[in-house]
Protein backbone atom coordinates (compact mmCIF):
# COMPACT_ATOMS: atom_id res chain seq x y z
CA UNK A 1 0.00 0.00 0.00
CA UNK A 2 2.88 2.69 0.97
CA UNK A 3 4.22 1.67 -2.67
CA UNK A 4 1.09 2.45 -4.20
CA UNK A 5 0.95 5.81 -2.15
CA UNK A 6 4.05 6.66 -3.73
CA UNK A 7 3.14 7.27 -6.74
CA UNK A 8 0.37 9.87 -5.92
CA UNK A 9 1.23 13.41 -7.13
CA UNK A 10 1.15 15.64 -4.07
CA UNK A 11 0.85 18.75 -6.19
CA UNK A 12 -1.99 17.01 -8.20
CA UNK A 13 -4.65 15.82 -5.08
CA UNK A 14 -8.26 16.47 -6.15
CA UNK A 15 -9.52 19.16 -3.81
CA UNK A 16 -13.26 17.57 -3.80
CA UNK A 17 -13.62 13.36 -4.25
CA UNK A 18 -17.34 12.11 -4.09
CA UNK A 19 -18.06 8.72 -3.63
CA UNK A 20 -21.30 6.50 -4.25
CA UNK A 21 -20.70 3.90 -1.84
CA UNK A 22 -22.54 1.02 -3.18
CA UNK A 23 -22.19 -2.72 -2.56
CA UNK A 24 -23.48 -3.22 1.02
CA UNK A 25 -26.64 -5.76 0.63
CA UNK A 26 -24.38 -7.82 -2.20
CA UNK A 27 -21.21 -8.14 0.54
CA UNK A 28 -23.86 -8.91 3.04
CA UNK A 29 -25.42 -11.62 0.60
CA UNK A 30 -22.40 -13.71 -0.32
CA UNK A 31 -22.07 -13.87 3.22
CA UNK A 32 -25.38 -15.67 3.72
CA UNK A 33 -26.60 -12.50 6.19
CA UNK A 34 -28.98 -9.79 6.04
CA UNK A 35 -28.62 -6.70 4.12
CA UNK A 36 -27.97 -4.60 7.33
CA UNK A 37 -24.84 -6.72 8.14
CA UNK A 38 -23.34 -5.26 5.47
CA UNK A 39 -23.83 -1.66 6.20
CA UNK A 40 -22.85 -2.31 9.53
CA UNK A 41 -19.33 -3.38 7.64
CA UNK A 42 -19.40 -0.51 5.71
CA UNK A 43 -18.37 1.80 8.86
CA UNK A 44 -14.55 1.21 8.38
CA UNK A 45 -14.71 1.48 4.43
CA UNK A 46 -15.73 5.11 5.51
CA UNK A 47 -13.05 5.35 8.23
CA UNK A 48 -10.41 4.53 6.02
CA UNK A 49 -11.80 6.70 2.83
CA UNK A 50 -12.35 9.94 5.30
CA UNK A 51 -8.58 9.09 7.23
CA UNK A 52 -6.76 8.66 3.28
CA UNK A 53 -8.28 11.72 2.08
CA UNK A 54 -7.56 13.70 5.10
CA UNK A 55 -3.57 12.18 5.38
CA UNK A 56 -3.74 13.10 1.58
CA UNK A 57 -4.73 16.61 1.88
CA UNK A 58 -8.15 16.74 0.50
CA UNK A 59 -9.86 19.20 1.63
CA UNK A 60 -13.73 17.59 0.33
CA UNK A 61 -14.97 14.35 0.88
CA UNK A 62 -18.52 14.02 0.52
CA UNK A 63 -20.17 10.39 0.78
CA UNK A 64 -23.51 9.39 -0.42
CA UNK A 65 -25.21 8.08 2.07
CA UNK A 66 -28.80 7.67 2.18
CA UNK A 67 -30.92 8.89 -1.31
CA UNK A 68 -34.29 9.75 -1.09
CA UNK A 69 -35.14 6.40 -3.03
CA UNK A 70 -34.05 4.92 -0.37
CA UNK A 71 -36.74 5.42 1.60
CA UNK A 72 -38.82 2.98 -0.55
CA UNK A 73 -36.51 0.12 0.72
CA UNK A 74 -37.94 -2.41 3.23
CA UNK A 75 -38.68 -0.63 6.75
CA UNK A 76 -36.81 -3.34 8.63
CA UNK A 77 -33.48 -2.20 6.49
CA UNK A 78 -34.31 1.80 6.68
CA UNK A 79 -34.73 1.34 10.52
CA UNK A 80 -31.52 -0.28 11.04
CA UNK A 81 -30.22 2.40 8.81
CA UNK A 82 -31.05 5.25 10.73
CA UNK A 83 -30.26 3.49 14.32
CA UNK A 84 -26.78 2.51 12.80
CA UNK A 85 -26.70 5.82 11.66
CA UNK A 86 -27.07 7.78 15.00
CA UNK A 87 -24.77 5.09 16.69
CA UNK A 88 -22.42 5.84 13.96
CA UNK A 89 -22.19 9.47 14.35
CA UNK A 90 -21.58 8.91 18.39
CA UNK A 91 -18.91 6.72 18.23
CA UNK A 92 -16.81 8.47 15.92
CA UNK A 93 -16.91 11.50 17.01
CA UNK A 94 -13.58 11.33 19.22
CA UNK A 95 -11.92 10.24 15.43
CA UNK A 96 -13.17 13.07 13.76
CA UNK A 97 -12.12 15.83 16.16
CA UNK A 98 -8.87 14.33 16.88
CA UNK A 99 -8.24 14.22 12.84
CA UNK A 100 -9.55 17.74 12.26
CA UNK A 101 -12.47 16.63 10.36
CA UNK A 102 -15.96 18.90 9.99
CA UNK A 103 -18.95 17.22 9.78
CA UNK A 104 -21.69 18.54 7.33
CA UNK A 105 -24.56 16.96 5.88
CA UNK A 106 -26.48 18.05 2.44
CA UNK A 107 -30.02 16.89 1.79
CA UNK A 108 -33.78 16.82 3.14
CA UNK A 109 -32.30 16.82 6.91
CA UNK A 110 -35.19 17.17 7.98
CA UNK A 111 -36.97 14.21 6.64
CA UNK A 112 -34.78 12.08 8.92
CA UNK A 113 -35.97 10.83 12.15
CA UNK A 114 -35.66 12.98 14.75
CA UNK A 115 -32.91 11.47 16.58
CA UNK A 116 -30.88 11.12 13.91
CA UNK A 117 -31.69 14.65 12.63
CA UNK A 118 -30.48 15.89 16.48
CA UNK A 119 -27.39 13.54 16.68
CA UNK A 120 -26.36 15.00 13.18
CA UNK A 121 -26.71 18.40 13.77
CA UNK A 122 -24.76 18.30 17.46
CA UNK A 123 -21.82 16.42 15.80
CA UNK A 124 -21.73 19.08 12.82
CA UNK A 125 -21.81 21.80 15.72
CA UNK A 126 -19.37 19.82 18.22
CA UNK A 127 -16.80 19.90 14.53
CA UNK A 128 -17.77 23.06 13.15
CA UNK A 129 -14.50 24.25 14.57
CA UNK A 130 -12.19 21.72 13.37
CA UNK A 131 -10.12 23.31 9.90
CA UNK A 132 -9.03 20.02 8.20
CA UNK A 133 -11.17 17.61 5.67
CA UNK A 134 -14.79 18.96 5.46
CA UNK A 135 -16.82 15.11 5.57
CA UNK A 136 -20.21 15.42 4.02
CA UNK A 137 -23.14 13.03 3.91
CA UNK A 138 -26.08 13.11 1.63
CA UNK A 139 -28.84 12.11 3.39
CA UNK A 140 -32.47 11.50 2.30
CA UNK A 141 -30.58 13.65 -0.95
CA UNK A 142 -31.78 14.02 -4.91
CA UNK A 143 -30.10 15.48 -7.12
CA UNK A 144 -32.94 16.09 -9.13
CA UNK A 145 -35.01 17.46 -6.30
CA UNK A 146 -31.55 19.99 -4.95
CA UNK A 147 -31.66 21.54 -8.68
CA UNK A 148 -35.97 21.77 -8.52
CA UNK A 149 -35.40 23.31 -5.62
CA UNK A 150 -32.88 25.86 -6.50
CA UNK A 151 -34.61 27.16 -9.17
CA UNK A 152 -37.53 27.83 -6.56
CA UNK A 153 -35.75 29.62 -4.60
CA UNK A 154 -33.84 31.84 -7.69
CA UNK A 155 -37.94 32.25 -8.91
CA UNK A 156 -38.59 33.50 -5.31
CA UNK A 157 -36.01 36.10 -5.37
CA UNK A 158 -36.43 37.09 -8.81
CA UNK A 159 -39.84 38.21 -7.82
CA UNK A 160 -38.51 40.42 -4.42
CA UNK A 161 -36.50 41.94 -6.76
CA UNK A 162 -33.16 40.69 -4.74
CA UNK A 163 -32.30 38.82 -8.13
CA UNK A 164 -31.91 40.37 -11.80
CA UNK A 165 -33.54 37.32 -13.96
CA UNK A 166 -30.85 38.43 -16.87
CA UNK A 167 -27.92 38.00 -14.87
CA UNK A 168 -28.64 34.32 -13.82
CA UNK A 169 -26.19 31.93 -14.81
CA UNK A 170 -24.13 29.27 -13.25
CA UNK A 171 -22.09 31.01 -10.88
CA UNK A 172 -25.54 32.52 -9.24
CA UNK A 173 -27.79 29.03 -9.53
CA UNK A 174 -24.78 27.28 -8.07
CA UNK A 175 -25.24 29.29 -4.96
CA UNK A 176 -28.51 28.53 -4.68
CA UNK A 177 -27.63 24.39 -4.18
CA UNK A 178 -27.00 22.57 -1.17
CA UNK A 179 -22.63 22.63 -2.01
CA UNK A 180 -22.79 26.32 -2.33
CA UNK A 181 -20.11 26.45 0.15
CA UNK A 182 -17.77 23.55 -1.61
CA UNK A 183 -16.08 23.01 -4.76
CA UNK A 184 -17.05 20.87 -7.12
CA UNK A 185 -16.14 17.40 -6.99
CA UNK A 186 -12.81 16.80 -9.13
CA UNK A 187 -13.49 12.86 -9.00
CA UNK A 188 -16.01 10.48 -8.30
CA UNK A 189 -15.40 7.20 -7.17
CA UNK A 190 -18.45 4.89 -7.22
CA UNK A 191 -18.29 1.40 -5.75
CA UNK A 192 -19.33 -2.28 -6.49
CA UNK A 193 -18.87 -1.93 -10.58
CA UNK A 194 -22.25 -0.23 -11.12
CA UNK A 195 -21.92 2.41 -14.01
CA UNK A 196 -24.49 5.37 -13.43
CA UNK A 197 -24.89 8.19 -10.88
CA UNK A 198 -27.48 7.51 -9.24
CA UNK A 199 -29.19 11.08 -8.89
CA UNK A 200 -25.63 11.88 -7.14
CA UNK A 201 -24.48 15.75 -7.23
CA UNK A 202 -26.28 16.09 -10.97
CA UNK A 203 -24.96 19.64 -11.45
CA UNK A 204 -21.69 19.39 -9.78
CA UNK A 205 -20.67 16.28 -11.52
CA UNK A 206 -20.80 18.08 -15.09
CA UNK A 207 -17.05 18.00 -15.46
CA UNK A 208 -16.00 15.37 -12.99
CA UNK A 209 -13.42 12.63 -13.99
CA UNK A 210 -15.66 9.27 -12.76
CA UNK A 211 -13.62 6.58 -11.47
CA UNK A 212 -15.58 2.37 -11.21
CA UNK A 213 -14.16 0.08 -9.47
CA UNK A 214 -15.91 -4.03 -8.85
CA UNK A 215 -14.74 -3.69 -5.13
CA UNK A 216 -17.68 -4.08 -2.34
CA UNK A 217 -18.01 -0.94 -0.64
CA UNK A 218 -17.16 -2.82 2.80
CA UNK A 219 -13.91 -4.03 1.26
CA UNK A 220 -12.96 -0.46 0.58
CA UNK A 221 -9.85 0.41 2.05
CA UNK A 222 -6.82 3.12 1.51
CA UNK A 223 -5.44 1.32 -1.43
CA UNK A 224 -8.60 1.55 -3.55
CA UNK A 225 -8.30 4.96 -3.02
CA UNK A 226 -4.93 5.54 -3.96
CA UNK A 227 -5.59 4.05 -6.89
CA UNK A 228 -8.95 6.11 -7.70
CA UNK A 229 -6.72 8.96 -7.23
CA UNK A 230 -3.87 7.51 -9.18
CA UNK A 231 -6.10 7.62 -12.30
CA UNK A 232 -7.19 10.59 -11.96
CA UNK A 233 -3.91 12.21 -12.00
CA UNK A 234 -3.03 10.19 -15.19
CA UNK A 235 -6.61 12.09 -16.82
CA UNK A 236 -6.25 14.97 -19.26
CA UNK A 237 -8.91 16.92 -17.67
CA UNK A 238 -9.69 19.30 -21.08
CA UNK A 239 -13.19 20.79 -19.89
CA UNK A 240 -14.13 20.97 -23.87
CA UNK A 241 -10.86 21.88 -24.76
CA UNK A 242 -9.41 19.92 -27.19
CA UNK A 243 -5.74 18.65 -26.04
CA UNK A 244 -3.59 21.00 -27.67
CA UNK A 245 -4.99 23.63 -25.97
CA UNK A 246 -4.85 22.28 -22.62
CA UNK A 247 -1.17 21.46 -23.09
CA UNK A 248 -0.38 24.88 -24.26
Amino acid sequence: MDKLKEHIKLDNIPEHVAVIMDGNGRWAKKKGAMRIFGHKNAIKAVREATEGCAELGVKYLTLYAFSTENWARPKAEVDGLMELLVNTIKREMPTLNKNNVQLNAIGKIDNLPSNCKVNLEEAIKETAKNTGLILTLALSYSGRQEIVEAAKKIAIDVKKGVVDINKVNEDIFSNYLDTDNMPDPELMIRTSGEMRISNFLLWQLAYSELYMTETLWPDFRKKHLYEAIISYQNRERRFGKVSEQVKA
